[in-house]
């Protein structure tokens, strides 16, 4: 049997050790590497070219479905499963969307987690069953038609977007606009969440595909 190698994307340093022992006690999987952010977790994938890559949604600098997203154009053959402690509808579906091929939560049994590999290496893919009906249902949602599938944004997200689809930084929009880097990165989420989109890239072709923009 083939080594299966995995890297581990996870800033909780105790919960990214936990997975490392649990890989390296059982007989056909070696870590590779690991990451501390979405980052350095899209840095350390090119570098070391895993098999598997176990990564979390909420980590700093980047958050894991970008990173996800990111991993998955540039290394077709790596594999992608996000292993969170959040079984929110938005989290799943755009991590799927973003080419994650598993979804399970952190409380997963280790055996069920070792299977989980073997199965998303062999080309299977994997979503806890208690987010599975949810997920099915979200995505039938929305193949409905496109006008209701967005909430619409306040004026002030609109310029928020125009400056973001110009390519400013978040620093820049607040200076422009006259508000807090905080408030900024706010209403950035709530456009985020509006348009269905799992970053800043996606948000703007979306929004220009409904023509908000």
């Amino acid at each position: 049997m083939n080594t299966i190698r995995v890297l581990i994307a996870e800033d909780q340093t105790l919960m990214r050790q936990g997975l490392k022992t649990i890989l390296e006690l059982e007989d056909g999987f070696e870590v590779v590497g690991e990451a501390v952010d979405g980052q350095e977790a899209v840095e350390r994938a090119l570098a070391l070219r895993p098999d598997v890559v176990l990564i979390d949604v909420q980590m700093p600098r980047m958050d894991g479905v970008t990173a996800t997203a990111q991993i998955c154009v540039a290394l077709p053959n790596t594999r992608v499963i996000i292993l969170t402690t959040f079984d929110y509808d938005e989290y799943v579906f755009n991590g799927i969307k973003s080419g994650a091929q598993g979804y399970l939560l952190k409380d997963t049994p280790a055996d069920d987690l070792l299977a989980a590999i073997r199965q998303v290496q062999a080309g299977e893919s994997i979503i806890q069953p208690s987010v599975a009906t949810r997920l099915i249902a979200e995505f039938s949602r929305r193949e409905t038609p496109a006008q209701s599938l967005y909430e619409p944004l306040s004026e002030r997200e609109q310029e928020v977007l125009r400056l973001i689809a110009d390519g400013h930084s978040n620093k820049a929009i607040a200076d422009s606009l006259t508000l807090a880097e905080g408030t900024v990165k706010n209403y950035v989420s709530g456009i985020l969440g509006k348009l269905h989109a799992a970053n800043r890239t996606q948000a703007v072709r979306v929004a220009r595909e409904q023509g908000l923009i």
